[in-house]
């Protein structure tokens, strides 16, 4: 089996585009006191977890991504958990719920705001559905929409699957912070998946350790040529055993 990263297709001729964000999110850290390292990151995104039923003010807190300590970060988290996916990374500037805001131009059946987020037509998702494709799933957005015809988006929560290969890393790399966990390591040039990771039941997913990455397979690659929908290219990455 292939698979391949999705990137925006920059030349398909649509205009469309998002100032919207999920509705909630883990907060940012202070950075450690050991290796800097803080803030957050806001590619993790879980569109169809609703955190509605929280209290008021804790959901105040969950809608702002200012950075918090990171006893304050765990509390917070270990609230959310119960309600979260149990594969899912609870990561600081991880999102929720639905996508929120203003859009305007013209999408394609595919669409991505930017690399990390992947947001399909409802009739494009109900047609790669019934062709097959594996691990689909998605929230309608809560965007208004300027024009007569607005598009019928939702944004795809993808479960996290795959690492990288040993040869596409370093072989002398700096051990993880011991204060704070925090890795080192920088996203390879060139990306070589490592085979045995990777799922037999989905086909189209996000790479657990690179999550801005999102990766799709051969079959969801075919399914798309198939029914002519476009908006997104692919790029076959390296997948080596052992």
């Amino acid at each position: 089996m292939k698979f391949y990263r999705v990137h925006p297709d920059t030349a398909s001729g649509y205009t469309g585009s998002l100032d919207a964000v999920n509705k909630w999110c883990l907060p940012g850290v202070h950075p450690c006191p050991v290796c800097r390292a803080g803030g957050g990151a806001p590619w993790l995104a879980y569109p169809c977890v609703d955190l509605s039923s929280l209290p008021r003010d804790e959901l105040k807190k969950l809608s702002d991504p200012w950075p918090v300590s990171r006893e304050e970060f765990s509390r917070l988290r270990a609230l959310i958990a119960p309600m979260a996916p149990p594969w899912a990374l609870l990561e600081p500037g991880a999102q929720f719920g639905p996508c929120e805001g203003k859009g305007a131009g013209r999408f394609g059946p595919l669409f991505m705001q930017d690399a990390p987020t992947l947001f399909v037509q409802r009739a494009a998702f109900e047609r790669l559905n019934a062709a097959g494709v594996r691990g689909l799933q998605g929230a309608s957005v809560e965007v208004r929409f300027r024009g007569k015809a607005p598009p019928e988006l939702l944004q795809l929560q993808l479960e996290l699957h795959g690492l990288l290969h040993q040869a596409c890393l370093p072989k002398e790399r700096e051990p993880p912070c011991p204060a704070c966990g925090a890795s080192k390591q920088a996203w390879p040039r060139t990306v070589v998946l490592d085979a045995a990771s990777l799922p037999g039941d989905r086909d189209v997913f996000r790479h657990r350790q690179g999550w801005a990455t999102v990766i799709v397979s051969e079959r969801f690659v075919e399914a798309v040529n198939d029914l002519e929908l476009d908006g997104v290219t692919f790029e076959e990455l390296e997948v080596r055993e052992g």
